[in-house]
């Protein structure tokens, strides 16, 4: 039996015993309209009994445990540093509050009488506005003071600080040049592979498809080699949130509950989490980084590979995987020949080149 169903039926019964009272005050008013009714009481309240228990059988969850989940999923979503900072606000307004309920309870009635009640939800609200919108600056106010204290814990439980940690997506696994550029040093922390990501790499492995199957079980392999690595420190954690089924939105309440970067190269997971300010580090967007630059002017040899989409165009590719259009580059092709850069365009999906042959 579901929980809802559960609360469905104390529902039923809840409200049934207070529509069994409801009779006596539907009979009264029948009475005033049709004084000739002769229907006994007993009718009045089994019928009051089964319209309010039916009442009650609709309406219980969203009374009940609709609201809760609700508030449960919403408040899975916020770091717990936003939560205490809210509590602390919380506090702060209460005390307020409380602090001016005397002066406030002097008032001439009514206003004595109401107007305490009003001050404390006015200034808890205020409080939990204000310590969660300047976080960061009461963070910073009181880091001085919290410094030996975060000091020690590292000492004693290993654990690494939020900017030293970088959760590791399914894609940046698959994609294999994570090892490589975690070996230069470029990578500052420890790789956090939450148990969720190990599986859905498990579950791509496992895939019907041949193509899909193959780069899972390269994921894997990029796996066992990182851990194999006593320079790269990585670590699978059981960490988690409840409420939550993608994958790409686990990864993103898990870097904003702990403050951390994630690493991948998935662009819509790019976009979504830098629309929620959590911090990317796109492996893409590395390669592009560290591409040759080239400059318009500049001549290099290149090998014309095939045809370009426009008329008369040739394409060859550098060393890095940069393509460079050359025009009037079709009769070249198959051919090494040197060419000069006119334009360079940085594009979403990379850097693109355009170029003439250089005897032309």
């Amino acid at each position: 039996m579901s929980l809802e169903l559960i609360v469905r039926l104390i529902g039923l019964v809840v409200f049934g015993i207070i529509g069994v009272f409801l009779g006596e005050p539907l009979e009264t008013l029948i009475h005033e309209i049709w004084a000739s009714s002769q229907i006994p009481t007993i009718v009045y309240q089994v019928i009051t009994t089964i319209l309010v228990g039916l009442l009650g059988f609709l309406l219980a969850p969203w009374i009940s445990i609709k609201p809760i989940s609700a508030l449960h999923k919403r408040l899975s979503k916020v770091s717990a540093q936003t939560l205490l900072f809210g509590f602390a606000g919380l506090i702060v307004g209460a005390i307020t509050a409380a602090l001016l309920a005397y002066p406030i309870s002097l008032l001439p009635a009514p206003l004595g009488s109401i107007l305490p009640f009003v001050a404390v939800l006015l200034f808890g609200y205020l409080g939990i506005v204000l310590f969660v919108a300047r976080q960061k600056d009461l963070q910073n106010l009181f880091k001085p003071l919290t410094k030996s204290g975060r000091a020690a814990e590292k000492s004693e439980e290993g654990v690494l600080s939020g900017s030293q940690r970088i959760l590791v997506d399914t894609s940046a696994i698959i994609d294999g040049r994570i090892a490589d550029i975690a070996r230069t040093g470029f990578i500052p922390g420890r790789l956090l592979i939450p148990r969720f990501v190990l599986n859905e790499l498990q579950y791509v492995s496992d895939s019907a498809d041949n193509l899909r199957r193959q780069r899972g079980r390269r994921g894997m392999e990029v796996l066992s080699e990182l851990q194999k690595d006593p320079a790269i420190p990585v670590t699978i954690t059981d960490i988690d949130v409840e409420g939550v089924r993608e994958v790409d939105e686990r990864l993103i309440v898990l870097a904003r509950q702990m403050s951390c970067p994630i690493l991948t190269n998935d662009y819509n997971l790019n976009r979504v989490a830098e629309l929620q300010g959590v911090s990317i580090l796109n492996i893409n967007e590395l390669a592009n980084a560290v591409k040759a630059i080239l400059l318009p002017g500049e001549s290099i040899e290149m090998k014309i590979i095939q045809e370009g989409k426009e008329y008369g165009q040739g394409v060859g590719y550098m060393e890095d995987g940069t393509m460079v259009v050359v025009e009037n580059g079709h009769k070249f092709i198959g051919k090494t020949i040197p060419i000069t850069v006119t334009k360079v365009l940085q594009t979403a999906a990379g850097r693109m080149i355009f170029a003439k042959p250089k005897q032309e």
